[in-house]
């Protein structure tokens, strides 16, 4: 055998799969496609010399607070996270906004009437929050080590987030922060379970922050890849894999790879189950995302929105369901939802002096090629006018562009699939353990497998711990 594991796709769950194996002792080899690891996790020129853009995820929640990267020395290896005085600032047309701390209480300051409810609600949660974690990233059949708190938090995430912050809070403000939260979740907000998300990272925001990487996401890939050659791990670049025939011989193959791409790697070895499984398995909304050079700092209205990393901007809850609605029919909103990020405001690596730089996106029917551009700049400047005069330069990344980027976000989906009830359960299949694949030898890591979408590295982690299994009977077993 060349190694004892072989990665196809060095995204952070590659990333993650391949040290947890070099850790217990293995040796192991990534592949990657691309001339620049990173997957979901990279930084770029895109609009002019000097300024950083984050290519897909900005902003790492997930990643802070994630169990297994808390378990690596990544930041010998470069990694810094930069938090903002806020998480998430959300404005409203009045020129008011809702802002999450890290603190429940300050953040109560920003709801009004629904202050009591919100801190009633978050912080029984974010007491527990290390205990919780664990629990919510992992494989969905698992037997719960604290299951009075985890059926506490599956009460509540199993419902539609439209219904359940219209129970909970009685304001606007309240409604809209939780609205925005939980439109992470790439699905409409009348759909069960998108409560899950709302809940989810609003804990993430309290117990963790909402960090951004220094210098980029790119940061955070690289410093998992340093770390991992320093266990002996080995990272080929440029080389993408088009059949198994063309893979090193190894105990396993795990696949940082969606449904999609193990159907066109491994077809006919699949058992026909299997493969069905995986055709039927179904991709969410794709995005629409632009990045900005900026010649100032984006002037909202709200000046409480230059505090935070993060700013959600949709107005209230009803117009962010509305719009998340519209993209689920197929169709394309007039005001969309926009999740966008100014991490220069923070990380002056980002941009030369005195300039600045922004990311944007918003949701649009899966492998839209429509440029949303213009609509999503018109949202931006009504909570902010003039920013369209604070434009140097802009990069826009259609759905169809996304999935040429990458193969994994296909139809422009940066979750790795849809994330209802039925597919978190089943991700991408009904197996007790969803990251072997029925073929000797074979797993997949992805965040088309629970526990899902975001930096996390988790899917990695417990896809590797399957395989080690693999690993050491084979290599007992011919010894």
């Amino acid at each position: 055998m060349e190694f004892d594991a072989v990665i196809v796709g060095s995204g952070p769950n590659g990333l993650a799969a391949a040290i947890e194996i070099a850790r217990a002792g293995h040796s192991v080899c990534v592949l990657e496609s691309r001339d620049t690891i990173g997957g979901g996790a990279r930084t770029a020129e895109l609009t002019a010399p000097g300024f950083l853009h984050d290519v897909c995820s900005a902003v790492h929640p997930l990643g802070i607070a994630s169990p297994f990267f808390k378990t690596l020395p990544l930041a010998e290896y470069g990694l810094e996270w930069i938090h903002s005085p806020a998480c998430l600032a959300h404005p409203f047309d009045d020129g008011s906004a809702a802002v999450l701390f890290r603190s429940i209480r300050q953040t109560c300051t920003t709801l009004g009437k629904d202050a009591g409810a919100y801190e009633k609600l978050f912080s029984p949660f974010v007491r527990h929050a290390m205990t919780l974690l664990p629990e919510i990233l992992a494989p969905p059949i698992h037997l719960p080590r604290h299951p009075f708190l985890w059926m506490q938090f599956g009460m509540h995430a199993i419902q539609s987030a439209q219904g359940f912050g219209q129970r909970q809070f009685q304001g606007s403000r309240a409604r809209g922060l939780f609205a925005g939260i939980a439109a992470h979740s790439n699905m409409p907000l009348d759909g069960s379970p998108t409560a899950a998300f709302g809940l989810l990272l609003g804990i993430l925001g309290h117990a963790d922050g909402w960090p951004i990487v220094k210098g980029g996401s790119q940061q955070l890939s690289d410093a998992l890849a340093s770390y991992l050659r320093s266990l002996g791990g080995r990272i080929v670049t440029g080389t993408p894999v088009k059949s198994l025939r063309e893979l090193p011989t190894s105990y396993a193959v795990i696949f940082d790879r969606t449904p999609r791409q193990i159907l066109h790697l491994a077809f006919d070895v699949l058992p026909p189950r299997y493969r069905w499984e995986l055709q039927k398995y179904r991709y969410g909304a794709g995005v629409c995302k632009v990045d900005w050079a900026l010649s100032s700092p984006i002037p909202w209205k709200s000046r409480e929105c230059l505090q935070a990393a993060t700013v959600h901007v949709g107005g209230s809850a009803e117009e962010i369901a509305e719009g998340e609605r519209i993209v689920g029919k197929g169709r394309h909103p007039e005001r969309p939802f926009v999740l966008l990020a100014q991490q220069s405001l923070f990380d002056e690596t980002r941009a030369p002096a005195g300039k600045h730089t922004a990311w944007g996106y918003c949701h649009v029917p899966n492998n839209s090629k429509m440029d949303m551009t213009s609509r999503i700049e018109s949202q931006i400047e009504r909570f902010a006018p003039g920013f369209r005069d604070c434009i140097l330069a802009r990069h826009t990344i259609t759905a169809p562009e996304f999935e040429t980027y990458n193969a994994n976000y296909v139809g422009g989906d940066m979750t790795g699939g849809l994330q209802n009830i039925l597919q978190i359960i089943a991700r991408p299949s009904l197996r007790v353990t969803p990251y072997s694949i029925p073929v000797e030898g074979l797993f997949i890591c992805s965040s088309s497998t629970p526990p899902g979408g975001g930096v996390h590295g988790m899917c990695g982690y417990h896809a590797a711990r399957a395989a080690l299994t693999s690993i050491r009977y084979n290599r007992r077993s011919r010894k």
